[in-house]
């Protein structure tokens, strides 16, 4: 089986910039896994993400999607194979929460009847009331936008999602929450995800396997458990042991509190 996303000596620089912000990546991901980008700001992670589904065009290297280059066809027909959740969620508020989710497949000239059974079955799949569908966005909370952002991003039914810093804006109960959930339904669905993140203790506990990226160049890539136990590079190895150390000092306040 062909890798679902593959990059091969991957590069980009933007017009004004002297130096690359995605310098030769190799990158492969295998079918149903889910990767997480780390790094810190300016590392070139979301460069790199929308490089998968054309939303920045490399300047050199090869993408390819389902072993086929993503550069055959139109960039917008690469993009309704892909499903894609951000931050700001983006969804329309002139739209009904139902239309939001719609959007995709009703591009795809699905039938009327089959996007309002989808639609139904995606609320019911992140959790959400079904009378929700009626519902304006600006109604929802910032974490069922999220949820609704998510149930967009599947409706066309894709094997790949990407997402970048999907639940970054919320609090962190919330945060916590849909990204067991978002985990739950890449599982249930046999979904291949790569998630941008910042926060390498969601990433830990979330992915299969932790990329890390510096100055546009992939720096490390392992597992969580790997990572945790250390690393040749400095940064790499006091990047991930940032969540050791938190919990560490949770443990120990714990301890103390004991009689």
């Amino acid at each position: 089986m062909s890798a679902p996303i593959r990059l091969i000596e991957v590069s980009k620089t933007f017009t004004g910039q002297r130096a690359p912000a995605i310098d030769r990546v190799n990158l492969e991901v295998a079918p149903n896994s889910f990767v997480a980008l780390v790094g810190g700001s300016g590392s070139g992670k979301t460069t790199l993400l929308k490089c998968i589904n054309r939303l920045v065009e490399p300047d050199a290297g090869r993408v390819e999607i389902e072993g086929r280059p993503a550069s055959d066809g139109a960039a917008w027909a690469l993009r309704r194979r892909i499903g894609y959740a951000f931050q700001n969620v983006g969804l329309f508020p002139h739209l009904t929460v139902g239309e939001n989710i719609a959007i995709t497949p009703r591009l795809l000239g699905w039938e009327q009847t089959e996007i309002a059974a989808r639609v139904s079955e995606l609320l019911a799949l992140v959790n959400l009331p079904a009378d929700y569908a009626r519902r304006s966005p600006d109604a929802l909370s910032g974490g069922e936008r999220q949820r609704v952002g998510v149930a967009r991003a599947i409706a066309a039914r894709p094997s790949i999602v990407l997402m970048d810093e999907p639940f970054g804006a919320l609090d962190p109960i919330t945060r916590e929450a849909l990204g067991e959930a978002y985990r739950a339904l890449h599982d249930k669905l046999g979904l291949t995800t790569v998630m941008v993140t910042h926060d390498v203790q969601e990433a830990v506990l979330l992915a299969d396997r932790i990329v890390v990226i510096r100055k546009g160049r992939i720096v490390a890539d392992d597992t969580p458990r790997t990572l945790l136990a250390g690393h040749p590079d400095a940064e790499v190895a006091t990047l991930m042991a940032a969540p050791r150390r938190q919990a560490e000092r949770v443990q120990a306040l714990i301890d103390r509190e004991r009689p």
